[in-house]
């Protein structure tokens, strides 16, 4: 039996969220998305679109890419689901290969279900290991919104419906060392920090500032967790976008790109020291369906595709690709857009004022590209297209945000917008 659109539209309003859909129909995507691939989503009424939001950092690899495809097909065909009393082989699998790549002394690995989930983990396993309770992370940081990584995602409009929340959970500037410095006390157990702050507005860490940092939490004893949810499994142009500064954490949490854009799945990864009393207590942080098979096998052919295809090279090359691109039209229309930053593929552009972001979002829905705004600063329009979008399409791209830029500031014109100082 068919479902309309018009029954998909109604039971959206009555079921799922009508705030979500009134936002949807303001943008003009009120309609159902029916089937993707590679870098296209196509949709009930018969258009194509270009996506360049990536699910917010999920398609690295694109959307159903093959050899994920396949391996999660294989994986059905056997066992879906672990028995939860027994080895798993896929879990060994991937625990051993993450150890293997991530960077630094990491080698242990808790698999879940989502990126807040991962730093639920983490958050636990600091105050674990170190007896303390105190999190430090940075203003217009995003980890999540379950109640333990939201009291570190420092947005009042996601936080102050949910007061009080977790205490000891402290706040300072991103890439401001010496307010780090002066922050951390006898009780803090951790400092958990973005490489790059995707939510808030992309802003890459200064030069300099993860190594600071890595060395001020070492000589105090303290943990340092980075969050590479979004960042990594090649974003940025780079595995994991601490190895830029070359920084090993003590914790790392990774989840989005992770299931290869096919199945979800979230993951903390520790040393041998924090993950000491894991050890002695292995069922006091536990997930039922984390680390089942299919997403173990999604994420282990994600990371095959990650080396073999070299995805973070490609990052790397289409994001210069792109920046450039995006800075010559910045500076064509600079009372759209005031700045453009980023790496690799993970790039951001701060309009004039936040209203404005939304009228140059709608005007590439238009175009027929998907974009959207970082959630901690609606005026940085991100994009973050699938990493295996071919050069070309980029190209295609910035021809349609050119005609995007036109249209946005023709609406600007007409109704006398101006830029906010």
């Amino acid at each position: 039996m068919s479902t309309s659109a018009d029954e998909i539209k109604l039971w959206y309003q009555r079921h799922v969220n009508s705030g979500m859909f009134a936002a949807l129909a303001f943008l003009g995507m009120d309609v159902a998305e029916v089937e993707a691939e590679g870098w296209m989503i196509r949709t009930a009424d018969g258009r194509e679109f270009i996506d360049c939001l990536g699910g917010f950092g999920v398609y690295n690899f694109g959307h159903r890419h093959p050899r994920i495809v396949a391996a999660v097909k294989a994986q059905l065909d056997r066992m879906a689901m672990s028995s939860r009393l027994a080895l798993n082989p896929r879990l060994a699998e991937l625990a051993h290969r993450l150890a293997a790549i991530t960077p630094g002394e990491l080698q242990y690995t808790f698999v879940c279900n989502s990126g807040t989930e991962a730093v639920e983990a983490a958050l636990k396993l600091a105050r674990l290991a170190t007896g303390k309770p105190g999190i430090i992370s940075a203003r217009n940081a995003f980890h999540g919104k379950t109640l333990g990584s939201l009291s570190s995602t420092h947005r009042e409009a996601f936080q102050k419906p949910f007061l009080p929340l977790m205490q000891h959970f402290g706040e300072v500037p991103f890439g401001d060392l010496a307010a780090l410095e002066a922050l951390i006390d006898d009780s803090t157990a951790a400092v958990l920090l973005e490489p790059v702050q995707g939510e808030g507005g992309i802003h890459v860490a200064p030069d300099g500032y993860l190594a600071g940092v890595r060395e001020l939490t070492r000589d105090r004893g303290v943990l340092l967790i980075l969050d590479e949810i979004q960042t990594g499994i090649g974003r940025t142009g780079a595995n994991f976008a601490c190895e830029h500064w070359d920084v090993a954490p003590d914790i790392m949490t990774l989840a989005k790109a992770l299931g290869g854009g096919v199945m979800p799945i979230g993951a903390t990864i520790g040393t041998a020291a924090v993950w000491e009393h894991f050890q002695e207590a292995p069922t006091v942080h536990s997930s039922t369906f984390g680390g089942n098979q299919l997403a173990c096998s999604a994420a282990l052919a994600a990371l095959d595709v990650l080396v073999d295809e070299k995805i973070a090279g490609q990052a790397q090359t289409k994001g210069a690709r792109m920046l450039a691109g995006l800075r010559a039209l910045a500076a064509e229309y600079p009372e759209v857009i005031v700045d453009v930053r980023g790496i690799g593929l993970m790039l951001g552009l701060e309009m004039a004022a936040p209203d404005i972001s939304q009228l140059f979002i709608a005007n590439m829905i238009e175009q027929q590209v998907i974009v959207a705004y970082t959630l901690n600063f609606t005026g940085v329009v991100r994009l973050e297209p699938p990493l295996v979008m071919p050069e070309s399409v980029i190209d295609e791209v910035l021809v349609r945000i050119r005609a995007a830029l036109d249209g946005t500031r023709q609406v600007m014109e007409q109704f006398g917008l101006a830029p906010q100082n």
